[in-house]
């Protein structure tokens, strides 16, 4: 099924990966494609790994993608970005917030955060690092780190023709929005750079 796109959003519970994934949703819906998305939820309550997929397209069958077929693995997490580096298309684009939020076991002393994780995913696919928690901070809420790396989804999928400020305002607080979408079109400018 050439005309099916798949995304791949990971990070860590309460970083807002299902949010923008329902935000991605809602605009490819309203757009007129057919959207599937999976979401995994794991131990986010506890900080753990959250996964969210989205597959569009005509028609899309399933919901689930397997390993080497997301065209792009949007990260919100450094070390989630390894973890889930299987389930990338070989030609396909990592795009990485540098942003690590330490595992239970390496709070407690137990484990170590590994080293060198960019250069790791930089020497096997094309990657595209940005510091979105820095943006967010700048814009003046720490909380839309999540919306910067939407914005820098969008322009890497180039689905710039779609109206994702709609899309944000139906899936966020009204008090919210604003912000959020300052923080969209900086996402979308930090991946242009």
């Amino acid at each position: 099924m050439a005309d099916v796109k798949n995304i791949l959003l990971v990070g860590v519970g309460g970083q807002g990966t299902i949010l923008v994934g329902k935000i991605l949703s809602t605009g490819l819906m309203d757009a007129g494609y057919d959207v599937k998305m999976s979401e995994v939820h794991g131990m986010a309550q506890r900080g753990g790994s959250v996964s969210n997929q989205v597959r569009y397209g005509q028609k899309v069958h399933s919901p689930l993608m397997g390993r080497g077929e997301a065209d792009i693995l949007i990260s919100f997490e450094t070390m989630e970005a390894l973890r889930w580096l299987e389930y990338l298309n070989p030609k396909g684009v990592a795009v990485i917030n540098d942003y690590q939020i330490p595992s239970a076991p390496i709070l407690m002393g137990k484990r170590e955060y590994p080293q060198g994780v960019l250069e790791i995913i930089k020497s096997k696919v094309k990657t595209t690092v940005i510091k979105a928690g820095e943006i967010a901070e700048s814009l003046g809420n720490a909380k839309s780190m999540n919306i910067v790396l939407f914005g820098a989804l969008v322009k890497g999928m180039n689905l710039t023709n779609i109206d994702w400020e709609a899309a944000i305002r139906k899936n966020v607080k009204e008090s919210t929005a604003d912000v959020n979408i300052k923080a969209f079109k900086a996402g979308m400018e930090a991946l242009a750079e």
